[in-house]
């Protein structure tokens, strides 16, 4: 089943060449450990886009069944509650809800690529994981960089 499923890392994206690094990185060390194809994509800024990525890894493996995302973020927002999921396609009504009621809120302003109309041709399994949240592992993280601080 491994060489049937592929996993999504997907990160915010920046003008700033590390935050490129970082999800790359991750992606590295997280291949170690499994046996399903990885790769990386960005919400927005960045590239590959979400579709860039899902289509070019069904390129290369066209035995690709199965897509588990991961949406690499601390917590929910509107890009992993709203726009992420429009982009694979899996927006719920409810989700779509919030979509609405934010729009009549405030004005937020995404700067996006022309080429992220470029759309996602995927007709298998999408399973979208929860972001990071607060898990006691980050805690650890948070720890190690106040020892380190101090």
């Amino acid at each position: 089943m491994s060489n049937k499923t592929g996993v999504l890392l997907i990160s915010h994206g920046s003008r700033l060449g590390y935050g490129r690094q970082v999800i790359e990185d991750l992606a590295k060390m997280y291949r170690k450990t499994t046996d399903y194809e990885v790769i990386t994509a960005f919400m927005e800024i960045s590239e590959p886009t979400i579709p860039q990525a899902v289509n070019a890894l069904l390129k290369n493996n066209e035995n690709i069944e199965r897509l588990i995302v991961v949406p690499v973020f601390l917590a929910d927002g509107m890009h992993t509650k709203r726009d992420i999921p429009k982009i694979l396609g899996i927006l719920s009504e409810e989700d779509s809800d919030i979509h609405e009621k934010h729009e009549h809120g405030h004005h937020h302003h995404h700067h996006h690529h022309d080429h992220e109309l470029e759309t996602l041709d995927f007709d298998g399994e999408i399973i979208y994981t929860s972001p990071l949240g607060a898990d006691s592992r980050i805690v650890d993280i948070i720890s190690d960089r106040v020892k380190n601080a101090t």
